[in-house]
């Protein structure tokens, strides 16, 4: 199932966005194998197989990249591969001999994706960093938070997974159809600078137009704005506001008693601090539950805001299972979903033992092959 059948992907391990990007490929069909390090991993993510939900949908093969014989066995899947991604520092690949120009050469339709954080050239290409260095450099960072407080790091999903995976993948997958027209492959540099930084047009668009204020927390989609926002209940949890048209907006003030005053002046800033502690008032004097019974649903633009305990319980995620349980853990199931090629049933991935010696002779190697290379430790 999945409109990505008969696309064979490497990977190879990492953190971070390299891996997602992976799991989102694997989620809508394709083949993916990750090469894995061996020995394990220090990598600082999950090792449990019941619980890394991120490396589902993969074959894995331990090897020691050190070794030529190991560089040899990477080379032979690319042959019949479609993609390979990377998410090492700048010429790390080039240095273990898995460079683009000599993976090319044993596949010249390859498409060759590379995830880092700065690029592959630039003066921080060599630079450590995580999410948050990406996005303070583009001007995210600097766009979330309250005003007159330090900016707050969304999580690591702006620089990483928006502005890294998700471009990755998209390139890579524009990458095999212009490699299917034209016979060609690609190398994809594929930087969280510049992801983030694309992600921002909207912003940027509204600071150039006037609209958009450069002071952080004063403006409609960053808190600023009353009908923006989010507003503890009387239970101490909370609610999310969108009611951004005027129309939402409307039907929001006639269901929780604000007056035509209030809607008058919705975009009249003037008037906003003034709205702002109306609405702080009217929401504490009931509990999240009560007012989800009155609102959500509705036209308000109104949902709770729910734990990552709560939110797999949600009647309308619950409707579309948008959450799956392996093993009584709560997972995120794929997106998107395709009515006519369908949706991959993924489950936690497996063990590399029993998945080793089927990758190894799908590369043409024997048994006597394939124990060798065990015994000399090459393979795990």
């Amino acid at each position: 199932m999945g409109p990505l059948q008969g696309v064979t992907i490497i990977e190879m391990a990492g953190i971070g966005p390299a891996p997602f990007c992976a799991m989102l490929l694997a989620d809508m069909g394709a083949h993916v194998i990750r090469i894995d390090r061996i020995g394990g991993s220090d990598l600082g993510v999950p090792t449990s197989k019941r619980t890394d939900f991120v490396a589902r949908g993969r074959r894995s093969l331990a090897l020691d990249l050190k070794q030529p014989q190991a560089i040899d066995i990477v080379l032979k899947l690319i042959e019949t591969a479609d993609a390979l991604i990377e998410g090492f520092r700048p010429k790390v690949m080039e240095r273990l001999g898995l460079g683009p120009d000599i993976c090319l050469q044993r596949n010249p339709r390859l498409v060759y994706g590379r995830m880092t954080g700065f690029g592959q050239e630039g003066p921080l290409s060599q630079a450590a960093g995580h999410d948050i260095n990406y996005i303070a450099l583009t001007g995210a960072l600097a766009s979330i938070g309250e005003c007159g407080r330090k900016p707050v790091p969304p999580l690591n999903l702006v620089g990483d997974y928006g502005g890294g995976s998700l471009y990755l993948a998209i390139g890579i997958l524009a990458g095999i159809i212009n490699a299917r027209a034209t016979g060609r492959g690609d190398v994809i540099d594929a930087a969280m600078v510049d992801g983030a930084a694309s992600l921002m047009t909207i912003f940027y668009s509204l600071k150039a137009s006037g609209r958009w204020d450069g002071t952080r927390g004063e403006n409609i989609l960053d808190g600023g704005a009353p009908w923006y926002d989010t507003y503890e209940t009387r239970d101490g949890l909370y609610l999310a506001i969108g009611a951004i048209e005027a129309k939402f907006f409307q039907e929001l003030a006639r269901r929780i008693g604000l007056d035509e005053e209030d809607i008058k002046r919705q975009s009249d800033r003037a008037h906003w601090p003034a709205l702002r502690a109306k609405m702080v008032g009217i929401f504490k004097q009931r509990s999240r539950e009560e007012w989800c019974a009155l609102l959500e649903g509705t036209d308000s633009c109104v949902t709770p805001v729910l734990t990552l305990d709560e939110a797999p319980h949600h009647a309308h995620l619950s409707a579309r299972n948008t959450f799956h349980r392996d093993e009584g853990y709560p997972r995120p199931g794929a997106a998107p979903r395709f009515a006519r090629a369908g949706t991959r049933k993924v489950g936690v991935t497996q063990g590399a033992a029993a998945e080793c010696d089927a990758i190894l002779r799908e590369c043409g190697l024997a048994g006597d092959e394939i124990s060798a290379l065990r015994k000399a430790k090459i393979v795990a």
